[in-house]
């Protein structure tokens, strides 16, 4: 006799961490540790401090010029955020 509500361990942890209200707490984490892939070794250097808070991304830079540099593309940025999370996690970029 085969069991028609069966699933993969996978699918079970996902199923899981959405009941527990964690899975955007998990993609969150995933966007900051993949930080450096995302921007590149210079600016990750420069990055002094991440995290995100009420759908908003800080960012605490070291270099002017820098800081300058993401000011202007704080939408691409955004955008790239997102993609990578799969998901809409990001609403907005605070660059300090």
């Amino acid at each position: 006799m085969r069991r028609t509500n069966t699933q993969t361990l996978g699918e079970a942890i996902k199923e899981y961490l959405k009941a527990m209200k964690i899975d955007d707490k998990m993609k969150e984490v995933q966007l900051i540790s993949s930080w450096e892939e995302i921007i590149g070794k210079t600016v990750a250097r420069s990055t002094r401090e991440i995290y995100i808070k009420k759908g908003k991304l800080f960012l605490h830079i070291n270099s002017s010029v820098i800081r300058n540099e993401l000011l202007m593309i704080k939408d691409s940025l955004l955008k790239a955020m997102n993609e990578r999370a799969g998901k809409n996690i990001i609403d907005d970029i605070i660059i300090r």
